[in-house]
């Protein structure tokens, strides 16, 4: 009797069918550019969002009506297995943006003028998202953000700063957290939708990062900027809530990144040191090697379950807020663990930035900063687990 395959259990022909599709993409419209890319300092988000629109990767899970495809879980993870074998973590992320961290609240809160005019055009790829909530004084600790929204008749008026701003060179418009009232507490805040190409926005700088150079980011101002007040998600101080639960959309992103990039790395690695050959021996008869690399194969295929588990909650409708930000925790770690003892392999060459690994090694610094620090998902586990 034949036995089946592993992934079976959760993939059929269809999905395979859509895997391939964004196999065959990122193979041939991204990854010959992400060297070009990585040295221009951005990649052209107008131009790559577009085609990716026009496949329909950009829309997996959102309704048909906007333009999604209307699919489940199970496509949405695929889509992300594949576009984390990108050769580099900077276009992900930038692409996660514009799925996973600026449109989800539009889709689940905001009006139908809304999603006809922002998350339509994003799904289609003629918009780019940024997510506008970091700023200089308000980084994890979302609550002590200072951008204030002030209603004024039909408008809001919008002063203040954001910064780390993913993809907020380019983006035609931005879901920004803002304060709207000065009473203490999580229902001081409001999410908007904000045109870029509207008086008083401004970039104020596009910032040097060491890492995920082929992804551009930004700090951004606002003075005195008027926005419609249609363009309100939802209620008026909720969008504090409102952002909370878009934060459980984006740390889901990141978990697929974490264990098909480690993996990624660990092959390339293993090709490495079985060429490389020291007192007369390839590298990779080294038992000590094999036992380190063994051991963090475990670990990605553990985080890989942990992922399909949240996969199947998500399905059944189930809050998946405790398993996420433990995936979101363990797979930074895991993965810059991983890549950190795959340069140590690679000896001096990996020390040079021409190897791909030294690129991993840069950019995979930010996946315990960015999203929620480690500190914060601790934090955040400590009271679910009724330890505080």
């Amino acid at each position: 009797m034949k036995l089946k395959k592993a992934d079976e259990l959760y993939f059929t022909k269809d999905h395979e069918l859509v895997r391939k599709s964004v196999r065959d993409f990122v193979k041939k419209e991204i990854n010959p550019y992400v060297d070009e890319w990585e040295e221009k300092g951005e990649t052209n988000l107008h131009a790559l969002f577009k085609k990716m629109g026009d496949l329909g990767f950009l829309g997996i899970r959102y309704d048909p009506k906007y333009g999604g495809q209307g699919l489940d879980f199970w496509y949405e993870l695929v889509l992300m297995e594949e576009l984390a074998h990108i050769k580099g973590l900077g276009l992900p992320i930038a692409i996660g943006v514009q799925t996973h961290m600026a449109t989800p609240a539009i889709d689940e809160f905001g009006s139908e003028y809304l999603k006809d005019t922002y998350l339509k055009p994003a799904i289609a790829g003629d918009m780019v998202s940024s997510i506008a909530v970091t700023e200089p004084g308000a980084g994890s600790d979302v609550s002590a953000l200072q951008t204030r929204a002030v209603r004024e008749g039909d408008s809001y008026i919008i002063n203040g700063s954001k910064t780390f701003i993913t993809n907020g060179t380019q983006a035609d418009f931005l879901t920004l957290l803002a304060r709207t009232s000065e009473e203490q507490g999580y229902h001081s805040f409001s999410l908007f939708v904000v045109p870029t190409s509207l008086p008083g926005f401004k970039v104020s700088k596009k910032l040097d990062k060491l890492g995920m150079k082929s992804s551009d980011t930004a700090e951004l101002f606002f003075d005195d900027m008027k926005i419609p007040a249609e363009n309100l998600i939802g209620k008026e101080g909720e969008g504090f809530i409102y952002q909370m639960r878009q934060f459980q959309h984006e740390r889901f992103a990141c978990l697929p990144l974490t264990y098909i990039a480690a993996k990624d790395v660990i092959d390339m690695t293993v090709e490495y040191i079985k060429e490389r050959v020291v007192f007369g021996k390839p590298l990779s008869k080294k038992q000590v090697l094999q036992h380190r690399l063994v051991e963090w194969m475990t670990e990605i295929e553990c985080m890989k379950q942990l992922t399909y588990h949240i996969v199947r909650m998500k399905q059944a409708n189930l809050d998946a807020t405790r398993e996420i930000t433990m995936g979101k925790l363990k797979g930074a770690r895991l993965l810059q663990s991983v890549i950190s003892g795959c340069l140590q392999m690679f000896g001096g060459m990996g020390f040079m930035n021409e190897m791909l690994i030294s690129r991993y090694y840069r950019d995979v610094r930010v996946l315990s900063v960015g999203g929620g620090a480690d500190e914060v998902m601790c934090d955040v586990l400590a009271k679910l687990e009724g330890l505080v």
